[in-house]
């Protein structure tokens, strides 16, 4: 039999999981906000993107950290904007598709 031993990855992807639960909250915020869960959905997007954002500059993807900057002032609960209607609830999941790309795209090379 011939086995190979599994190489690992070159590379890691902090900002994935984290990313993963934003996404999931973000997209599951329209019937979160009916159920005035909209604090909950408001504190989850803006620490995760301050996360991400956090990996974003360690891996030196500087692009990404106004991205999430912008993400964390938008939903942040401690002084909400008074957002609604169709174009609050198309940010949503946008915001999670921002999320899941700078998910898969922050890498660091392991050492």
């Amino acid at each position: 039999m011939n086995r190979k031993t599994p190489t690992p990855s070159r590379y890691q992807r902090n900002a994935l999981a984290p990313s993963l639960i934003a996404a999931a909250i973000l997209f599951l915020a329209p019937a979160l906000i009916l159920a005035d869960w909209e604090p909950l959905v408001q504190f989850v997007a803006s620490i995760f993107a301050l996360i991400v954002g956090w990996f974003a500059m360690q891996a030196r993807h500087w692009w990404w950290i106004p991205v999430f900057v912008a993400i964390a002032v938008i939903w942040n609960p401690v002084a909400p904007f008074p957002f609604s209607g169709s174009v609050w609830t198309t940010a949503q999941p946008a915001a999670a598709v921002v999320f899941i790309v700078a998910g898969a795209t922050i890498k660091v090379k392991r050492k």
